[in-house]
């Protein structure tokens, strides 16, 4: 496929992922992508990751029931970062519990958790 030939991988393979509800525009997590993830995701047209941890293909959702619905996929100009518009299904994109993974925000030299946990990771991942 000549598209994902055009993706700038780096030396691992992976390309950078964010996701940003295609709503509101609110940047919700980053991942990783390689050639698997990305192809799985424009044919399922829900959002599959690459987990470096486990070092296996990860369908978003597949463990929390937090799946994200593709709504359009982009790359940068240098194609070397891949952005999903997504709808979030079930409000919570984070694996702490909270929307977003973007929730400490720096005040005054200080990391302070900004956002609220919607729902006690503990009764997500059992």
């Amino acid at each position: 496929m000549s598209w994902l030939n055009e993706v700038v991988w780096d030396d691992q393979g992976l390309v950078p992922a964010i996701a940003q509800d295609a709503k509101t525009g609110e940047v919700l997590m980053f991942a990783w992508m390689n050639r698997e993830a990305l192809e799985k995701t424009l044919a399922t047209g829900q959002a599959v990751y690459w987990s470096r941890s486990r070092r296996k293909i990860w369908y978003k959702g597949e463990e929390s029931g937090h799946t994200q619905k593709v709504v359009e996929i982009r790359a940068d100009c240098d194609r070397d970062v891949i952005l999903l518009k997504i709808e979030q299904i079930g409000g919570i994109a984070c694996h702490t519990g909270r929307r977003s993974c973007f929730f400490h925000r720096l005040e005054g030299g200080t990391w302070v958790e900004a956002e609220p946990v919607l729902k006690d990771p503990t009764e997500i991942y059992k």
